[in-house]
């Protein structure tokens, strides 16, 4: 039977939350110690009489793979386990990835309830999500750090993905009331399991997957991560026969020094290249505000052969820790990355047939119209250093974290050229508009505190501030060729604070504050306007429990955020503000665990209440006030389970459900407008698995979409269209490991 948790967390006290109480990363192995011993016996007890054996302690680092149920986190700073982190946290661990064939973030991002997709033209396209109805695609996070830049993320390389919901701009710098998506990276480890995979799908799905661990010395080794998939589409342009397409490719190696020591060096590179086909999506019924099913079931897909989405993102971090004592780290890291991208695709509008001609006004819809192109190139440079340590005075536990970063942003970005014809265009990467780049440099300074005082016994208060200084400029030019300077400087404090009861090892109850900001260049853009940066505030009261021997965790949460000054990305218009002021109410459940030694759960769901309270001055049309924000559907469920069969078998399942939601900017300055936006119906997609699992293999069928249903997977923020989401595919997968 697997060892509880609950039953580590109990021996450990309640204060087992301290940063090194909860590393689990070295267990004692006391069955090599006696091994040694016994061979030292047989050389003689007269030798033994002579000298006293110093004791024998072999570590090692093989962690046992979380289940369901993340074990810890690193998203306050320190290594914790979730249970005691005063916010909630949704922790979408490996296993269930895996189980799932979730080989995308986006696709592992369906077990996050109150999670909803945005579409994009092409500045925002790749990961762009809502959370609790705040955009996060300026608060993604790869090990901490910022990882803003838009393309579409992969899963290969990750061990965990934490989203840590509502403010958290004292832990992680500027950022939207809806929380955190932080991405955790595989590590190096002195023991592990190598393994490699192979999936074969309906619609042209391929995929091959290495995950390389090699001990290379007594503290040092190596872990290598690979990745190679292409999908095809059940879509295709009736004409021309072109399908959407997806080819990724990821490369991740690592090295660690020291491990098990006071000092850990860890040097790593993330590569990934992906080079797809865009789908556009299909457009919205004006009349009826609803997407075009008939346009949508009749799997046409409106792109032309030659739309691209090419990226190519090199990350290369230097990570040290040093260890100075049981209570007392400093962790210092280190980061350069550079994001290249370049887009072009075509929606489903204008005056054209699926060959991409002009030439048939009456077609009620054409392809290849509207293009939308973008080539990106951003660099970043990060340096972050924090330092934890726990003390008593005054007989009260201290938990102390604090730390200082820098950061460097620079971007620029491109129009791209026409080298075909209008009727017939033609984009290609690196040709661009006579006119210079867009460019944007940023220079941010941070440093933070924060504290958690035990101050009865089972009570604990946390305190924090952050002081983030950022200096940024940003150059555009028109399309007449006019150069504009703008220039931000903004200073901003965010603040946390929490209260935790924590009676008993399984219990925790929770109620905090945080907040966050978000100047007006968070996106390496500026506007000609000063506008005040967006501010958010959240309250929420939580409880957390450890059911079933720590096995089990269910988790509630009860919140209210309001966000001042929402922008919309595009900041090159007077439309950038969109309200004023908005609010989102909402409640959470969720499980996450073993029910019994056979049975896992993974589930969540997500009540919302959102209202836009003020609109913006002078642009904001006054009908929008008091109704739902857009893209926040009121309700989402997901639940992901399996059991374990005799002989080897596993079965699983679960399903998505999102509610009805709509796209529209509440801007325009049409007052007399009514509101009418367009929506997307609420959808229930069904997912089934079935396992083979061997000691040394396993082989695995899941069915995506089980009962093929037609749903609308993101909408376009401003209504304009929406994604059709995966149809109905077959994955058959197998894993050798050694």
């Amino acid at each position: 039977m697997k060892k509880t948790k609950l039953l580590a967390r109990e021996k450990a006290g309640p204060l087992s939350s301290t940063p090194c109480s909860t590393d689990r990363a070295s267990p004692v192995l006391p069955l090599g110690a006696a091994m040694f011993v016994g061979l030292m016996g047989a050389a003689g007890v007269a030798v033994a009489q002579e000298a006293t054996l110093a004791p024998v302690t072999v570590k090692a680092n093989a962690e046992q793979q979380d289940g369901y149920r993340a074990s810890k986190t690193r998203v306050g700073k320190v290594v914790q386990d979730p249970h005691d982190v005063p916010q909630a946290i949704t922790t979408i661990t490996r296993s269930l990835m895996e189980e799932q064939e979730a080989n995308s973030l986006r696709e592992a991002l369906r077990n996050v309830s109150g999670l909803s997709f945005n579409a994009a033209e092409g500045g925002r396209s790749g990961d762009n999500m809502m959370l609790r109805g705040f955009y996060t695609f300026g608060d993604m996070h790869l090990d901490g750090i910022r990882d803003t830049a838009q393309y579409d993320r992969e899963v290969f390389n990750l061990e965990q993905v934490d989203v840590l919901r509502g403010a958290a701009a004292m832990l992680f710098g500027r950022g939207q009331a809806g929380g955190v998506i932080n991405q955790v990276s595989k590590t190096p480890m002195l023991y592990g399991i190598n393994k490699v995979s192979a999936g074969f799908g309906t619609d042209g799905f391929f995929e091959t997957k290495a995950d390389l661990n090699q001990r290379i010395g007594e503290t040092t080794a190596l872990r290598l991560n690979l990745m190679n998939r292409d999908e095809g589409s059940s879509r295709s342009n009736p004409v021309t026969g072109t399908t959407p397409e997806i080819h990724r490719q990821g490369i991740a190696p690592s090295i660690a020094f020291g491990l098990g020591t006071q000092h850990e060096l860890t040097l790593s590179h993330f590569w990934l290249q992906t080079n797809d086909r865009p789908d556009y999506g299909v457009p919205f019924n004006g009349q009826a505000k609803k997407p075009e099913a008939n346009h949508a079931k009749s799997s046409t897909y409106w792109g032309l052969s030659g739309q691209f989405d090419e990226s190519q993102t090199n990350v290369t971090t230097l990570n040290y820790l040093f260890k100075i004592s049981p209570d007392t780290q400093w962790r210092t890291v280190m980061r350069a990355a550079n994001y290249k991208r370049s887009y072009w695709a075509g929606a489903p509008e204008g005056v054209r047939l699926p060959n991409g001609t002009r030439t048939d006004p009456a077609t009620t819809i054409q392809s290849g119209g509207g293009a939308k192109t973008r080539e990106f190139d951003t660099d970043n440079f990060v340096i972050q250093s924090d330092f934890n340590t726990a003390f008593n005075i005054f007989g009260m536990r201290n938990e102390l974290v604090t730390g200082v970063e820098y950061l460097k942003e620079d971007s620029k970005r491109w129009a791209l050229r026409n080298l075909g014809t209008a009727a017939n265009p033609v984009y290609k990467s690196g040709h661009y508009t006579s006119a210079s780049p867009n460019t944007y440099n940023g220079d941010t300074y941070s440093a933070y505190v924060q504290d958690t005082l035990e101050f009865v016994r089972d009570w604990k208060l946390t305190a924090g501030i952050r002081r983030d200084e950022m200096r940024s400029g940003y150059q555009s030019v028109s399309n007449t060729g006019v150069v504009s300077n703008f220039s931000g400087d903004f200073g901003e404090n965010s603040y946390r604070t929490g209260l935790s009861w924590q009676p008993s090892a399984a219990q925790h109850y929770y109620l905090g504050w945080s907040d966050s900001f978000s100047p007006t260049a968070d996106l390496y853009q500026l506007s000609g306007n000063q506008y005040p940066a967006e501010r958010s505030k959240v309250t929420e009261i939580g409880a957390k429990w450890l059911l079933l021997d720590g096995n089990l965790a269910f988790r509630t949460a009860l919140y209210t955020a309001t966000k001042n000054w929402e922008r919309n990305t595009d900041l090159e218009s007077t439309s950038s503000i969109l309200t004023k002021k908005r609010q989102s109410d909402g409640l959470e459940l969720e499980l996450a665990g073993r029910i019994t030694d056979q049975w896992e759960v993974f589930s969540g769901l997500s009540l919302i209440d959102a209202e836009i309270l003020q609109v913006a001055p002078t642009t904001g049309n006054a009908n929008f006030i008091g109704h739902n924000a857009r893209n926040t559907p009121k309700q989402t469920f997901n639940l992901w389970t399996t059991y374990q069969l005799p002989m080897g078998f596993k079965v699983g399942g679960g399903m998505e459900y999102k509610s009805k939601r709509y796209g529209g900017a509440p801007t325009g300055n049409s007052a007399t407008t009514p509101f009418n936006p367009n929506f997307v119906p609420s959808y229930t997609r069904w997912d089934a698995m079935v396992a083979y699992e061997q000691p040394k293999y396993t082989i695995k069928l899941n069915i995506q979409n089980v009962f093929d249903t037609l749903y609308y997977d993101a909408i376009y923020d401003n209504g304009g269209f929406t994604y059709v989401g995966q149809p109905r595919r077959f994955i058959l997968s197998t894993e050798y490991k050694f």
